[in-house]
């Protein structure tokens, strides 16, 4: 039996409509927890990240799996801080995914210190930080759209 081949390529506008299928999965969407205010709006969703294709302060990645597109990868910028993000299809999670992807992100994108957030309960991407050197440094209190409310988040570093 041949071994799952996961690397990551540059996201494309053709990858967007598949992303966004991913934000609709209720679970998901509920530990990501600090999701767009209209997560069901495609056009929303196509509206706000076309732009990110084209801003060079954006690494935009698409995880894929043996071709197939499993999931997202990007560091921006917030206030002259680099930050990451990433989103992994459900149905691939407890498989090491993101843990795999985040270190080949890691190699290709050099920015240090790089932060993320991440939900106080969201246990599955606070291991893929700490799997891969990430701190945790924090706490900070944001609104999460998808829970309706303010919750706590942890704050990570990668030095």
């Amino acid at each position: 039996m041949l071994e799952s081949k996961l690397y990551l390529r540059f996201t494309t506008e053709e990858d967007l409509e598949e992303l966004f299928l991913f934000q609709l999965d209720t679970e998901a969407n509920y530990l990501a927890a600090f999701t767009p205010k209209q997560p069901l709006d495609l056009e929303a969703y196509l509206a706000k990240y076309r732009p990110f294709l084209e801003d060079p302060t954006i690494n935009n990645q698409t995880i894929l799996l043996d071709g197939e597109i499993v999931g997202s990868i990007a560091k921006f910028e917030i206030e002259g801080e680099a930050e990451i993000t990433y989103w992994i299809d459900r149905q691939m999670w407890g498989k090491g995914i993101g843990a795999d992807a985040l270190r080949q992100f890691l190699e290709l994108e050099k920015s240090r210190p790089l932060h993320a957030r991440v939900a106080f309960d969201n246990m599955g991407s606070q291991k893929v930080l700490e799997k891969n050197g990430f701190l945790r440094m924090g706490t900070d209190t944001g609104y999460a759209n998808a829970r309706g409310k303010e919750i706590e988040e942890y704050i990570f570093r990668l030095e």
